[in-house]
């Protein structure tokens, strides 16, 4: 497969596949053109973690988040998720070459926490706009009134969870597609209780690498400042993407009723009358 070719697949792939990467990263089938290459360039070609380019400048979302807290956050933490994941993948290459997994365990765990650290970071840059802040709109802002009973009900609730986050991890909110609904949820590290199935749409990174400079140790406030630069239309684009595609999916073992294993009349006609052919004449 050339190289433009294979590129192009791999843009259709992570536009409208139901999870990893592609749902997780873009989450949208209608983001922009730039937004895909930055998805592509996370999930490389050859099989590697690369750094994706923020979408705005590193002081551009200044005075909320300091420009000297971005640069060293996208490029030295974020940076350093990148470089653990590749390194674990080629841990993995050279065990399974001698097929020496007597001391496999801890480089899967080096795997999941800097692999889940990259995707959070990921999403994380694209929820920031330097436009952001103000409530959302349309049919999520309409999800979050249902769920939440307002918006500033969902904001106490995500800005408590925040704050009370033990240690350093993430604040999220999920949707979680088998009850077709919004969840906010708390990640201890990069991967600790992990919301299986859930898909994040909004990630706030509680370390306090993302916020030391120029907060110090008070959380809140930085919580607080946060909501000036969140881009409600790239959530809002996250939201429509997960509900189109994942609205309803059921456990496996529930997806099947008495009559889904049944031919559909039509085609058991249809399967009679042929074999009737095949036999011949009585």
């Amino acid at each position: 497969m050339s190289d433009e070719r294979s590129a192009t697949r791999r843009r259709h792939v992570l536009g409208t596949i139901g999870g990893g990467l592609g749902l997780a990263l873009l989450g949208s089938s209608g983001v922009s053109g730039a937004a895909t290459d930055r998805v592509v360039d996370a999930a490389a070609d050859d099989r590697r973690y690369r750094l994706p380019d923020l979408p705005y400048e590193y002081g551009a979302l200044e005075p909320h988040i300091d420009e000297r807290i971005m640069e060293l956050h996208h490029g030295e933490h974020h940076q350093a998720y990148v470089d653990g994941a590749n390194e674990a993948l080629e841990e993995f290459d050279t065990r399974r070459a001698t097929d020496d997994f007597a001391e496999i365990r801890a480089p899967k765990r080096e795997f999941s926490f800097n692999y889940s650290g990259h995707v959070n970071h990921t999403i994380f840059w694209e929820n920031l706009g330097p436009d952001g802040g103000g409530t959302p709109e349309g049919e999520f802002a309409t999800a979050i009134d249902e769920r939440f009973g307002s918006f500033e009900t969902f904001q106490l609730e995500f800005s408590a969870t925040a704050d009370q986050v033990e240690g350093d991890g993430w604040a999220m909110l999920f949707y979680e597609p088998l009850a077709d609904t919004l969840v906010i949820g708390q990640l201890e590290d990069q991967h600790e209780l992990a919301h299986q199935a859930a898909v994040p749409i909004l990630t706030l990174d509680v370390w306090e690498h993302a916020y030391y400079l120029q907060y110090e140790n008070d959380r809140e406030a930085y919580v607080e400042a946060w909501w000036n630069v969140v881009d409600w239309a790239d959530v809002a684009r996250r939201y429509d993407f997960v509900t189109d595609h994942l609205a309803g999916i059921e456990p496996a073992g529930e997806r099947l009723d008495d009559h889904a294993l049944e031919p559909e009349p039509d085609r058991q006609a249809h399967e009679s009358a042929e074999k009737r052919k095949s036999d011949g004449p009585p």
